[in-house]
């Protein structure tokens, strides 16, 4: 049935309007606004949905009164929470290059400290060049990833599971798995603070292993070089800063140059961002940011010269259809050689186990009232539990809260680390006292003994060389 205005009452002419002026308002509080900013940017608010359904927020800038088609680029973050905020700088230097970019908030579910899925974060970078494609004003060939840091384990690996990505521009890109490079990052920062090489090298032998081997440590060992390999036709621009202290920048611009020749990728170019840090920002020595916004109270640093026209400019070229030949510029010198992490192995969580087992044994046995009770192995139970769970606590606070954990410093040690020596020397006198004490008194052997005394003496004699590979007797 039509409905016919003429017979409708004023009242219901005048309600029908105001729902439409209500719905039309309601309409367009629901759209993304966009708005232009005095810099000559417009600015929209967006959402999406990424990996496993879920919506994440960010926003895509691009010139004020822009002709498209443009093209777009999708900014993947480092590790942590990564809000938007922190990589404004980079969305606003692609953007007014007239490169359409969209910069989103990091998710939080899924992601943690403990817990890592690059394939979930590829996801949602994925659905972010997808969202870019589907605008009007942007090329939906020609969208590409940048990624820092982290995001370059996540950029190449989207690229090698999508033809949508048209390119991938890396700063900071990690060359080797997480692990490997999370250990150098440390001993670089501690080397810094007059830390000595013993106890790096524990940062970034046993207890790297131990770490690998307890699967504390996410992803450890995520390996980049097979995603690296697949990309054959993907422009690649990789950059590092040449002051980077996070990831080595000498021996992932290696691996990233040689597994792309592997991959027959003849626009692949590697290059280094002169007074840059692990970020491309400016630094002094890769430890400090010169200038730029607060991020959590700390400078971002203002981008190093023509970092952001490398990139914008080498976009450009890539979206005109003329991608740079493959090239590599001159690698920077890197002060400290990386570490290779064993995977799995069953000694880095056994030994400590079981040193703990034998210690533990003594007291526990006391419960039953089995064998002598000897004061000075008492001494040499309670010192070797705590010297085994200090020794390797201490290390691992380090990959847990980073080298701050590591302060203050004395006599080229961490402070803590030197308690723990002194803790291991302890066990070893309270070893040998309690052995004079046994030969004093010497008591009648039996079953009830040997259960008692036995496993606390193989924990004591198994110590001393655990504790030597453990690099407490530096």
């Amino acid at each position: 049935m039509l409905f016919s205005t003429a017979s409708a009452s004023p009242i219901r002419i005048v309600l029908a309007a105001l729902s439409g002026v209500l719905v039309g308002a309601l309409l367009l509080l629901a759209a993304p606004m966009a708005y232009a900013s005095g810099d000559g940017l417009v600015r929209q608010e967006v959402t999406f949905r990424g990996g496993g359904g879920l919506v994440l927020h960010g926003t895509v800038l691009s010139e004020n009164g822009a002709h498209g088609p443009e093209p777009g680029i999708v900014l993947v973050g480092g590790a942590g929470p990564g809000p938007r905020e922190e990589y404004r700088q980079e969305a606003e230097a692609f953007a007014r290059a007239g490169i359409t970019t969209l910069v989103y908030d990091k998710r939080t579910v899924g992601y943690s400290r403990l817990h890592k899925d690059f394939g979930l974060l590829a996801d949602d970078a994925l659905a972010g060049v997808r969202l870019l494609q589907s605008r009007s004003g942007v090329n939906p060939r020609q969208v590409g990833l940048w990624g820092f840091s982290e995001g370059g384990w996540v950029a190449p690996l989207v690229a090698s599971r999508s033809t949508d990505v048209a390119f991938v521009v890396t700063i900071g890109g990690p060359g080797y798995d997480p692990l490997r490079t999370q250990a150098w990052n440390l001993t670089t920062h501690l080397h810094h603070q007059g830390v000595d090489g013993p106890f790096r090298r524990t940062v970034a032998g046993p207890s790297a292993q131990f770490m690998a081997s307890t699967g504390l440590f996410p992803s450890a060992g995520y390996d980049p070089v097979p995603m690296l390999e697949r990309l054959h036709r993907t422009p690649v621009l990789a950059l590092w800063g040449d002051h980077d202290t996070q990831v080595p920048p000498r021996e992932s611009a290696q691996i990233f140059r040689e597994a792309l020749a592997r991959a027959g990728n003849q626009h692949a170019v590697m290059g280094f961002v002169a007074g840059g840090a692990h970020n491309g920002h400016r630094t002094s020595d890769g430890f400090d940011r010169n200038g730029g916004p607060l991020f959590h109270g700390k400078k971002l640093g203002e981008l190093a010269p023509h970092y952001a026209q490398t990139m914008t400019s080498w976009v450009q070229a890539v979206a005109t259809g003329h991608p740079p030949a493959s090239s590599a510029a001159p690698a920077p010198g890197q002060a400290l050689a990386t570490t290779p992490v064993p995977g799995h192995t069953w000694y880095a969580w056994l030994a400590p186990a079981l040193l703990l087992l034998g210690f533990a044994a003594y007291p526990m046995s006391a419960l039953l009232r089995r064998g002598p009770v000897l004061r000075p192995v008492r001494w040499l139970a309670g010192l070797g539990l705590l010297a085994v769970v200090a020794t390797v606590a201490c290390p691992i606070a380090v990959y847990v809260t980073g080298n701050g954990a590591a302060t203050p410093v004395a006599w080229g040690r961490p402070a803590s680390w030197l308690v723990v020596q002194g803790l291991a020397v302890a066990v070893v006198v309270s070893a040998c006292v309690s052995a004079a004490a046994l030969w004093r008194r010497r008591p009648t052997p039996s079953w009830a003994v040997w259960l008692r005394l036995a496993p606390v003496g193989l924990a004591a004699v198994g110590f001393v060389p655990w504790a030597v590979w453990w690099g407490v007797a530096a």
